[in-house]
């Protein structure tokens, strides 16, 4: 149904902007990280047309102490194309490439608006909700992915 791979990042930029930060110029959603030498980016297609994305770069949060870390930045699906499992199939995607490169720690700032859907893929919350202006209430969340 769905055909999952590696994007280049300027292919998530138009559904960042419409899914995350549709009030934003889309210059907002351009990351310094997007062209980091360990990111990579996953897209969903659904008969061509790219329906969900995700990011994912070497980040280290403070308050773990596993050394080599991802972290999953703006992860977005277009509305029509919501709870038919293409997130699921970005995740676990690029869960598999974290995997091959012996790391074991993926982390996000989750909006609480989608913390029960990050819980389902195996998330767990760390820490108090915050305020990440301009775009709201966050949670941070992390998953230990099983290696081999």
């Amino acid at each position: 149904m769905f055909e999952v791979r590696r994007i280049k990042p300027e292919m998530t930029y138009s559904i960042r902007h419409s899914v995350l930060r549709p009030h934003q110029a889309i210059e907002d959603c351009k990351y310094d990280t997007d062209n980091e030498d360990n990111a990579f980016h996953v897209g969903a297609f659904y008969q061509g047309k790219l329906i969900s994305v995700a990011s994912f770069c070497i980040e280290k949060h403070p308050n773990f102490p596993i050394e080599k870390q991802y972290r999953l930045r703006a992860m977005a699906t277009l509305d029509d194309f919501r709870k038919l499992g293409a997130g699921r199939l970005v995740v676990n995607y690029a869960e598999n490439l974290i995997k091959e490169q012996g790391v074991n720690f993926l982390w996000c700032k989750g909006r609480t608006t989608v913390q029960e859907y990050y819980s389902k893929l195996g998330f767990k919350v760390h820490g108090e909700v915050f305020d990440y202006p301009p775009i709201g209430p966050h949670i941070i969340m992390y998953k230990k992915i099983r290696l081999y």
